[in-house]
């Protein structure tokens, strides 16, 4: 079965060695000190060894279905979605305000590099939610980022991919 190591240390070592982020004058970089990035990159990386990338082979095997209307998804993706929201991955990078954690994108980034590495098919299930939530972030009114984005934040809702490929057919 094909395993997947996280590179936590090679993380710290661009975070704080390479990119100095403690050093940063970029607002929230200051408060990243190498013990807090390593708890957080530690258990993003048990999260993706031990449960998502397993899960690659599954996805693979079974696929998602169909079935009188009803979408299923591979054995164990449900089960290792709910462990993602519980741990409030999916609003890492998101602001309080709407459930998220508000930590610096460049840690979003890094936990989602890890994500994407372990298992692409189930990291898309809350990656093109996070990408439907920072559009809604970017461009709506306040009434609507208050209806929707605790929701997509939690992940209790999701998101489809936005784009547009009229060559496509999108």
């Amino acid at each position: 079965m094909p395993s997947y190591t996280p590179p936590t240390k090679d993380m710290q070592f661009i975070l704080h060695d390479v990119l100095n982020v403690t050093g940063s004058d970029i607002p929230g970089y200051d408060e990243l000190e190498a013990d807090f990035t390593s708890a957080i990159l530690e258990e993003a990386g048990k999260l993706t060894s031990g449960v998502l990338a397993p899960l690659n082979v599954v996805g693979d095997t079974e696929g998602c279905r169909l079935e009188n209307g009803v979408v299923y998804t591979p054995t164990g993706f449900k089960e290792a979605f709910e462990q993602v929201k519980e741990g409030g991955w999916p609003g890492l990078d998101m602001p309080e305000e709407f459930g998220g954690q508000n930590m610096p994108y460049v840690i979003g980034t890094a936990v989602g590099e890890m994500f994407s590495s372990a298992n692409m098919a189930f990291t898309m299930y809350h990656g093109l939610t996070h990408g439907a939530a920072s559009a809604i972030l970017a461009h709506a009114s306040q009434e609507l980022k208050d209806i929707f984005l605790p929701k997509m934040v939690s992940c209790e809702w999701t998101g489809t991919m936005n784009l547009t490929e009229p060559h496509c057919g999108t």
